[in-house]
């Protein structure tokens, strides 16, 4: 690594250079690409702890931002952390493609916001429980990700809330087992 090592303190929606690994100290960073269409896609999350390697994400241009306040310093993998980090970034890429191809729509986002508790929250008897306003998601990026219009995102999160899958208080609480059968008997 460097003497000189970068450190950047970014407020939610602030971008990061591309061209370096990064290390996340604490909030959250998205890595976004775009088909030529203008449609944004997720190619990564990252949280705190992880590394983030921009050189694995695409040969397009990908575009770092913070979801969330976070705080990351510039950082130069070792040989097996820039492993580790490629496996974790093809699992991650693999997910959010998988993601994308499932049916119905509210599956998909509700399979999404599993695979992110799963990723970032805590597991509980009940399911997991998502820090929804720590990692500062919003409909609209909830959408990106599923590749669902925002209004799709607003009407299931609805959907779900009133089945009882979720539950909100300060964290999204998924209760997983009564969404997943409700799911697989739909399919």
């Amino acid at each position: 690594m460097s003497e000189r090592c970068l450190q950047f303190a970014l407020e939610a929606g602030q971008s990061l250079p591309v061209h370096l690994g990064w290390r996340v100290n604490s909030g959250y960073i998205r890595a976004t690409g775009q088909t030529e269409f203008a449609e944004i896609f997720t190619v990564g999350i990252w949280g705190p702890g992880e590394i983030v390697m921009p050189e694995l994400l695409s040969q397009q241009p990908v575009e770092l931002r913070a979801l969330s306040t976070a705080s990351v310093h510039q950082w130069e993998p070792s040989d097996e952390e820039r492993q580790s980090c490629s496996l974790i970034q093809i699992k991650q890429m693999g997910m959010l493609l998988q993601l994308t191809r499932m049916r119905p729509v509210e599956a998909r986002l509700f399979n999404l916001l599993l695979w992110l508790s799963a990723r970032f929250g805590a597991s509980h008897q009940g399911g997991h429980s998502l820090p929804l306003e720590a990692m500062n998601l919003t409909h609209r990026q909830l959408a990106e990700m599923a590749s669902v219009s925002r209004v799709t995102v607003t009407k299931a999160l609805g959907h779900f809330r009133q089945q009882g899958w979720l539950q909100q208080e300060g964290a999204l609480e998924i209760l997983t087992a009564q969404g997943i059968r409700a799911f697989q008997a739909a399919g």
